[in-house]
């Protein structure tokens, strides 16, 4: 079973409630941007009136480790690495492990299987993907969760998540890292001075983006080295276009890439990515601009920064933080516009599993699993978590505080990322697959027929069809 089916097939209620979460942050970030009305001023680290999260909660107990030596790998680089550095330094406090980080690269499945192969895997890997997870359960690499990381997890985490985390009905994973990919950030001093406003459907997208780059400014900043950024812009727009159910098909390949509601999907895509004026540095620039330079280009400078705004997920924070820019005031963000009847809202997230036996790596999961080690990273921004014991007051402004507010509220009935739930092969490998295949389309947005081709080819080969 490549993909949980847990979920009800049209999921308009979640939906509406992330939405209209969205929508909320939108209205929070921009009022009161200067920080006078509800005492935050929107910079990542600046207390509101209501946040106490200055203090680590305490909420669950861990074995002592004392000299144990524990090595984890996840794909994090940059502010995310330093930031899940201060999660891992709390539990090394805490128990006496000594923890060892060490970066896997985008290709998570190629790290971890040369490390099996070797003898040494890592004790925990974060996995991007629920493909992933399920691919390394039927090769027997996982450990599934102790009683102790199984009773943490059920307490704080909805059906839906725990679900993700399973294969074959035993929990193997914890969903620390959660993220909403529904969402357009921009800069602020950009749009006054194009005299534009957020747009809410597709068609204003476009009009928008036109206005802005008449105006002087590439409109549009894509990371497009980054196969993945272009699987959720797909996804988006199919999701909104096609429909839930059409998506799930589509995500368990029982709705071919062949399909008319895939050409229409592309088609769509094609009206922004076939103008070459509205990306920054033009199409073969988007292909060469790595995720976190494409938000940082929107942000470094200001009015004078090289893009106006760039999709992408709640975890862009970090990177607009990087940038010297303050989330609410210098950048604020907006929901994926709709293109159908209802604008999408599609999740993604990193899940910790045990790839060794032994009590650290199943105290280090336990550990993910409460909301102190959630609270750690909610601190430094660029992060969200499904932990409903979570404290909102954690989070460092009121955009993120919105938007993590929404997930939790969703509870177990949402959308995942689709690439993320297809074998590794086909939606979780640079250059392979559907992020090849979506870059060629980058390249050249007019040849749909081609690009569709190429995706069912990829697709039924690694789905075993």
């Amino acid at each position: 079973m490549r993909t949980t089916r847990t979920r009800s097939r049209t999921a308009r209620g979640t939906l509406a409630v992330l939405a209209a979460g969205a929508l909320a942050l939108s209205a929070a970030a921009c009022g009161g941007g200067d920080g006078k009305d509800d005492k935050n001023d929107g910079t990542p680290g600046t207390p509101s009136a209501s946040r106490t999260s200055d203090v680590i909660p305490h909420t669950v107990t861990l074995p002592k480790l004392n000299g144990q030596k524990i090595k984890v790998t996840a794909v994090w680089t940059g502010a995310e690495q330093r930031s899940f550095t201060k999660v891992l330094d709390e539990f090394a406090k805490r128990t006496g492990a000594e923890v060892a980080f060490v970066p896997s690269g985008d290709d998570m499945s190629a790290f971890v299987g040369s490390k099996v192969a070797g003898g040494d895997p890592p004790d925990v890997a974060l996995l991007q993907q629920p493909g992933v997870l399920r691919e390394f359960a039927r090769k027997g690499w996982l450990k599934p969760l102790s009683p102790e990381a199984t009773a943490e997890l059920n307490k704080n985490f909805a059906k839906g998540w725990q679900t993700l985390g399973s294969a074959d009905g035993k929990p193997y994973g914890v969903y620390f890292k959660a993220s909403n990919k529904s969402l357009v950030w921009y800069n602020t001093k950009v749009f006054d001075a194009a005299g534009v406003k957020e747009p809410s459907s597709w068609p204003e997208l476009l009009r928008t983006a036109q206005t802005i780059a008449d105006y002087g400014v590439p409109p549009v900043s894509v990371g497009g080295a980054d196969g993945w950024t272009l699987t959720d812009w797909f996804e988006n727009i199919y999701l909104s276009q096609a429909g839930p159910e059409k998506y799930d098909r589509l995500t368990t390949h029982k709705l071919k890439w062949t399909d008319p509601s895939v050409k229409d999907a592309l088609t769509t895509l094609g009206q922004l990515f076939g103008k070459k004026e509205l990306l920054a540095g033009g199409n073969d620039g988007a292909l060469q601009t790595p995720f976190p330079a494409s938000v940082t280009q929107t942000f470094a400078g200001g009015d004078k920064a090289k893009a106006a705004m760039v999709y992408e997920g709640d975890f862009a924070a970090a990177n607009i933080t990087a940038a010297k820019a303050r989330i609410g005031t210098d950048a604020k963000v907006f929901p994926f516009p709709k293109v159908g009847a209802k604008a999408p809202v599609v999740t993604g997230g990193d899940v910790g599993v045990a790839l060794k036996d032994g009590k650290a790596a199943q105290a280090l999961l336990t550990f993910l699993a409460s909301p102190d080690a959630a609270s750690i990273w909610a601190r430094e921004g660029g992060f969200l978590s499904a932990n409903r014991n979570l404290d909102p007051a954690a989070y460092p402004d009121d955009v993120q505080r919105s938007i993590a507010k929404a997930l939790v509220a969703a509870g177990d009935d949402f959308r995942f990322d689709m690439s993320d739930q297809a074998p590794a092969a086909f939606g979780g490998k640079p250059g392979q697959g559907e992020w090849k295949d979506l870059q060629d389309f980058l390249r050249n947005p007019a040849d749909v027929a081609g690009a569709q081709r190429k995706l069912e080819a990829d697709a039924a080969k690694a789905f075993g069809d």
